[in-house]
């Protein structure tokens, strides 16, 4: 067999597998879109030229293609897995304990997801894939909405073409399922920023403020409540916004005990945003919710397809507040999850 036969894995799969365990590890994103960008290259150039000028040592010729991402293709090309990726796949995450464990075994889902229709980094076909690969039955898309200008969210026409294109990717992908959703904001005054009427046509709405954080609690309490009554809503989303790397942003600040008794009085969740930067609620405010009897769910509020992986970091707050599976809406199927959100609309 030549030098170069049969390839254990072709470059640009070893180049979006390099990509998604760089997500799954929290690296900076200009590392992922390296490979992400170079494996787009990678894909339109034919195996003989890659053969070509991996042999003269060019593959640097091609555009996005630079030391490190050569190496891989070179490697990938010999027939080998490449040592970067060996690398990555040997790294161990953080542990998880036996309970965490255990609840993550049991979900079925995830609903809480971004494209890069708005501020995601992959295409919706890609998380889809990513997500199924996982084991998971079903993902809902949620992009933001609007407002979120800064995360070029979705208006009205933009939702209604993205609807369009779950469709198609149900079609093709069947059973499996994408479920149609929103991360809606809540505005200043607790209206939601999207019409009722697209509201209403979506499988799974995810409610969140991220404005104007450090309102007045009371004034707080009285937006998160007015939208958790909205019939529309199934999910609060990281109800506290917190930011815990970096530089960090403090929590805001709520009644928890009435929101919470608000979310339990009409079935809205609340949400285990498993994201390692936020990690909310907190364990005190994620106690009160489950001494108020909320139901939730444990999302990985993820951006890019290797962040799906990091359910594990929600079931672990679940299971150190004790909660019950019974308790967490996503260990549910696809066909659960529906009846239960269309139980609290109006």
């Amino acid at each position: 067999m030549s030098r170069y036969g049969h390839p254990a894995m072709e470059p640009a799969e070893a180049l979006r597998r390099v990509a998604y365990l760089l997500e799954r590890g929290r690296a900076e994103s200009y590392k992922v879109r390296a490979f992400r960008r170079a494996a787009a290259t990678i894909d339109v150039t034919d195996r003989e030229t890659l053969e070509r000028l991996a042999r003269a040592g060019r593959l640097k010729d091609l555009e996005g293609v630079g030391d490190t991402t050569a190496k891989v293709v070179a490697e990938a090309l010999e027939g080998g897995v490449p040592s970067y990726l060996r690398q990555l796949e040997g790294e161990e995450g953080d542990g998880v304990s036996d309970a965490a464990e255990a609840l993550r075994a049991q979900l079925k889902g995830d609903c809480h997801s971004h494209s890069d229709w708005s501020d995601g980094g992959s295409p919706i076909r890609e998380m889809a894939e990513a997500a199924r690969a996982l084991g998971h039955e079903y993902l809902v898309l949620t992009d933001h909405s609007p407002r979120l200008t800064v995360a070029h969210g979705l208006d009205a026409d933009r939702l209604r073409s993205q609807l369009e294109v779950v469709a198609q990717v149900n079609e093709e992908m069947a059973p499996w399922r994408l479920l149609t959703g929103i991360e809606v904001d809540i505005l200043e005054d607790g209206t939601l920023d999207q019409t009722e009427e697209l509201l209403a046509q979506l499988d799974v709405v995810v409610a969140s403020v991220h404005s104007k954080l450090r309102m007045e609690a009371p004034q707080m309490t009285e937006r998160m409540i007015r939208a958790i009554e909205s019939p529309q809503v199934d999910i609060l989303g990281h109800c506290t916004g917190r930011l815990i790397v970096g530089r960090g942003r403090p929590q805001s600040q709520f009644d928890a005990e009435a929101v919470f008794a608000a979310c339990a009085r009409t079935g809205t969740a609340v949400e285990i945003n498993s994201r390692p930067e936020r990690r909310d609620p907190p364990p005190d405010l994620l106690a009160k919710a489950v001494d108020a009897g909320c139901v939730v769910t444990v999302d990985t509020d993820a951006h890019a397809p290797g962040q799906l992986e990091w359910l594990y970091l929600g079931c672990e707050q679940a299971a150190e507040a004790g909660l019950d599976a019974r308790r967490i809406v996503n260990t549910g199927s696809a066909g659960e999850l529906l009846a239960w959100a269309a139980s609290h609309e109006a």
